[in-house]
């Protein structure tokens, strides 16, 4: 742990490619340029670097932006950043690192973690880091990526894989998503959730991209599940039927299942779950209240039901999950995580330099897709088709 006097926030470098869009340039800097601990340090330091010397790089709109650091700052990153880019050229079509990019990518450090937003998945492809690996991209992109790098395990329903030590996420928006959830990762949802809400954001999205794919436009007069949603966050302490809530909706179970599904992405129970998660992460975090309690106010009904479902949506138990989250405020606080963190903290292998159902899913929509070939845990915020 960091003493008060050796402080340093953690430092996320943005890689900033010619045709890059602006919008996803901007979301790591402002998600990571929020967030502070208890003394009103940023926890986050983002910087954003260039493959070449200093100066101006082209964006997909009718200015390009001034960069002030090249590819030297990549070595002094905790975290590497890739944002989408138009104008990617070999590296989208033909699968391979031009001369300049590979040279800027071997300043960063092994151990460093590397996140893609959008197609910035090729860079990472191309690098040899998403091999044997899970990932995801734009919806619309996914099958390419899926040809153009077999090796891949090419997930195109997520909004985000963590498989520990590199991330990737969908495309544009699903950007926020993958950094909100490396905050969460970081210092915990309390923290991510008050970056959220000055965002305007939610702190967590239901579902995957899937629900994104174009598809006839519903009528707009057609009932929705909006309603029994808000009834359901009232009462997650208590019982909660199908049937009740479809009946808070006038349909019949299979119609709103079916329209829950739709518009959300996950099945009822799948949700349910997911926002009893969150509820017991909250209460963990801010409150005294014992596990017993903690449980009941969340609406798992027992210690054990609870301990079971955030070990299979965490990878930890309630009172690891307290105690990591509570040992302390901002970075002193992230740097006792490793409860947490060395769940699903890998390493880089160097390529730059050179519980659970049994059908493999947990209650709140997330995928367990095995251990990375690093020993990493992989996680994947996952539309998953199971039932109720």
């Amino acid at each position: 742990m960091r003493s008060a006097q050796g402080f340093r926030p953690h430092r996320v470098v943005v890689l900033a490619l010619d045709g890059l869009l602006p919008f996803e340039l901007g979301i790591p800097h402002r998600i990571f340029g929020r967030p502070k601990d208890a003394t009103g340090r940023h926890l986050y330091e983002v910087v954003t670097c260039s493959i070449r010397p200093p100066g101006p790089v082209r964006t997909d709109a009718d200015f390009a932006i001034q960069v002030e650091h090249g590819p030297e700052a990549l070595a002094t990153a905790d975290t590497v950043i890739v944002p989408a880019s138009y104008e990617l050229g070999p590296v989208f079509r033909e699968g391979v690192l031009t001369d300049e990019l590979a040279a800027a990518l071997a300043h960063i450090r092994p151990g460093t973690r590397l996140a893609s937003i959008c197609t910035g998945v090729y860079v990472l492809a191309a690098a040899g880091l998403l091999d044997g690996r899970p990932a995801t991209t734009h919806w619309a992109d996914a099958e390419r990526l899926q040809r153009l790098f077999p090796r891949i395990e090419v997930d195109p329903d997520v909004l985000f894989i963590d498989d520990g030590d590199v991330l990737t996420s969908a495309g544009v928006a699903a950007g926020i998503d993958l950094c909100l959830h490396m905050v969460r990762r970081d210092h915990g949802a309390a923290v991510a959730n008050e970056v959220a809400r000055r965002t305007v954001v939610p702190p967590h999205r239901d579902g995957g991209q899937a629900q994104y794919i174009e598809r006839p436009v519903p009528d707009p007069q057609a009932a929705t599940t909006t309603t029994a949603r808000a009834w359901a966050l009232g009462r997650l302490h208590e019982p909660i039927q199908l049937r009740d809530m479809a009946a808070r909706e006038s349909m019949s179970v299979r119609t709103f299942t079916r329209r829950f599904r739709e518009e959300t992405g996950v099945s009822p129970g799948q949700w349910l779950t997911q926002q009893r998660v969150e509820r017991a992460r909250h209460l963990l975090e801010s409150s005294d209240l014992s596990i017993d309690q903690v449980a009941h106010d969340a609406g798992f009904g027992t210690a054990q039901s609870m301990r079971q479902h955030l070990q299979a949506a965490l990878g930890v138990t309630p009172t690891a999950y307290r105690r990591t989250f509570r040992a302390g405020s901002g970075h002193d606080r992230a740097a006792s995580s490793g409860a947490v963190n060395g769940a699903v903290n890998g390493t880089v292998d160097g390529a730059l330099n050179s519980g659970t159902g049994r059908d493999g899913t947990s209650g709140d929509g997330t995928r367990r897709n095995g251990t990375g070939r690093n020993g990493t845990r992989r996680i994947s915020t996952s539309r998953i088709s199971t039932a109720s």
